[in-house]
Protein backbone atom coordinates (compact mmCIF):
# COMPACT_ATOMS: atom_id res chain seq x y z
CA UNK A 1 0.00 0.00 0.00
CA UNK A 2 1.49 3.20 -1.10
CA UNK A 3 0.81 6.38 1.07
CA UNK A 4 1.10 9.63 -0.59
CA UNK A 5 3.44 12.55 2.35
CA UNK A 6 1.82 15.78 2.68
CA UNK A 7 4.05 18.88 2.76
CA UNK A 8 1.74 21.07 3.64
CA UNK A 9 2.07 22.33 7.64
CA UNK A 10 -1.63 23.86 7.52
CA UNK A 11 -4.92 22.58 7.99
CA UNK A 12 -6.28 21.08 4.64
CA UNK A 13 -9.90 19.84 3.89
CA UNK A 14 -8.17 16.53 3.63
CA UNK A 15 -6.77 16.57 6.84
CA UNK A 16 -10.19 17.62 8.57
CA UNK A 17 -12.07 15.04 6.71
CA UNK A 18 -9.79 12.56 7.91
CA UNK A 19 -9.85 13.82 11.59
CA UNK A 20 -13.20 13.70 11.40
CA UNK A 21 -13.41 10.27 10.13
CA UNK A 22 -11.22 9.30 13.14
CA UNK A 23 -13.66 10.86 15.92
CA UNK A 24 -16.57 9.10 14.13
CA UNK A 25 -14.52 5.65 14.07
CA UNK A 26 -13.78 6.21 18.06
CA UNK A 27 -17.27 7.21 18.74
CA UNK A 28 -18.35 3.97 16.95
CA UNK A 29 -16.02 1.74 19.01
CA UNK A 30 -16.48 3.53 22.23
CA UNK A 31 -15.45 2.63 24.79
CA UNK A 32 -13.28 0.05 23.42
CA UNK A 33 -9.78 1.58 22.86
CA UNK A 34 -8.74 1.36 19.37
CA UNK A 35 -5.45 1.02 17.85
CA UNK A 36 -3.46 3.44 15.90
CA UNK A 37 -3.38 0.78 12.81
CA UNK A 38 -6.98 -0.02 12.99
CA UNK A 39 -7.38 3.59 12.70
CA UNK A 40 -5.07 4.22 10.41
CA UNK A 41 -6.25 1.10 8.22
CA UNK A 42 -10.00 2.92 7.89
CA UNK A 43 -8.61 6.17 6.74
CA UNK A 44 -6.27 4.76 4.58
CA UNK A 45 -3.16 6.19 5.89
CA UNK A 46 0.14 5.33 8.02
CA UNK A 47 -0.63 5.18 11.54
CA UNK A 48 2.04 7.77 12.44
CA UNK A 49 -0.62 10.19 10.32
CA UNK A 50 -3.20 8.85 12.98
CA UNK A 51 -0.60 9.69 15.56
CA UNK A 52 0.00 13.14 14.41
CA UNK A 53 -3.69 13.71 13.88
CA UNK A 54 -4.62 12.10 17.33
CA UNK A 55 -1.85 14.58 18.98
CA UNK A 56 -3.21 17.79 16.77
CA UNK A 57 -7.13 16.94 18.04
CA UNK A 58 -6.07 16.72 21.56
CA UNK A 59 -4.24 19.46 21.69
CA UNK A 60 -7.34 21.53 20.10
CA UNK A 61 -9.47 19.82 22.97
CA UNK A 62 -11.15 17.07 21.34
CA UNK A 63 -11.32 14.89 24.75
CA UNK A 64 -9.69 11.42 23.52
CA UNK A 65 -7.78 9.44 25.71
CA UNK A 66 -4.75 7.17 24.93
CA UNK A 67 -4.06 4.45 26.95
CA UNK A 68 -0.29 2.68 26.41
CA UNK A 69 0.19 -1.08 26.33
CA UNK A 70 -1.68 -4.27 25.38
CA UNK A 71 -5.22 -3.25 25.06
CA UNK A 72 -4.43 0.36 24.28
CA UNK A 73 -4.77 2.70 21.95
CA UNK A 74 -7.39 5.72 21.47
CA UNK A 75 -10.41 6.13 23.04
CA UNK A 76 -13.41 8.72 23.13
CA UNK A 77 -16.39 9.15 25.18
CA UNK A 78 -19.34 8.62 22.66
CA UNK A 79 -21.86 10.29 24.78
CA UNK A 80 -20.25 13.25 24.81
CA UNK A 81 -21.79 16.02 21.71
CA UNK A 82 -20.65 18.71 20.14
CA UNK A 83 -23.35 21.83 20.02
CA UNK A 84 -25.04 23.13 17.19
CA UNK A 85 -23.19 26.06 15.99
CA UNK A 86 -24.68 29.15 15.02
CA UNK A 87 -23.19 31.22 12.22
CA UNK A 88 -23.86 34.82 11.21
CA UNK A 89 -24.74 34.68 7.21
CA UNK A 90 -21.10 37.26 7.34
CA UNK A 91 -19.11 33.29 8.36
CA UNK A 92 -21.87 31.02 6.72
CA UNK A 93 -20.33 33.02 3.24
CA UNK A 94 -17.02 33.24 4.66
CA UNK A 95 -17.15 28.80 4.60
CA UNK A 96 -18.39 29.22 1.35
CA UNK A 97 -15.71 31.62 0.14
CA UNK A 98 -13.31 28.69 1.33
CA UNK A 99 -14.61 25.59 0.43
CA UNK A 100 -14.73 27.01 -3.05
CA UNK A 101 -10.65 27.65 -2.61
CA UNK A 102 -10.23 24.64 -1.66
CA UNK A 103 -12.06 22.81 -3.97
CA UNK A 104 -15.41 22.18 -2.67
CA UNK A 105 -16.29 19.37 -5.07
CA UNK A 106 -12.84 17.72 -4.04
CA UNK A 107 -14.66 14.63 -2.19
CA UNK A 108 -18.21 14.00 -1.25
CA UNK A 109 -18.23 15.59 1.91
CA UNK A 110 -16.85 18.81 0.67
CA UNK A 111 -19.81 19.41 -1.71
CA UNK A 112 -22.43 18.30 1.10
CA UNK A 113 -20.75 20.90 3.35
CA UNK A 114 -20.91 23.75 0.67
CA UNK A 115 -24.70 22.52 -0.19
CA UNK A 116 -25.78 23.01 3.71
CA UNK A 117 -23.99 26.47 4.21
CA UNK A 118 -25.40 27.57 0.69
CA UNK A 119 -29.10 25.93 2.25
CA UNK A 120 -28.73 28.21 5.17
CA UNK A 121 -28.15 31.37 3.90
CA UNK A 122 -30.87 30.98 1.26
CA UNK A 123 -33.64 30.18 3.69
CA UNK A 124 -31.92 32.79 6.27
CA UNK A 125 -34.48 35.33 6.57
CA UNK A 126 -32.58 38.54 6.38
CA UNK A 127 -31.51 40.87 9.32
CA UNK A 128 -34.52 43.93 10.13
CA UNK A 129 -33.26 46.92 7.93
CA UNK A 130 -33.74 49.94 9.90
CA UNK A 131 -36.16 52.43 7.80
CA UNK A 132 -35.61 56.40 7.98
CA UNK A 133 -38.24 58.06 7.06
CA UNK A 134 -37.04 61.40 4.56
CA UNK A 135 -39.56 64.23 4.50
Amino acid sequence: MAFSKSTDPHLTLRRIERQHAVIECLRARSPEFTTARALADTVRVTPRTVERDIARMREAGIPIEVRNGPGGGYAIDARRHVDPITLTPGEAAALIVSLVALGPTATDAAGSAMAKLVDSLIHTPPPPRHLSRHA
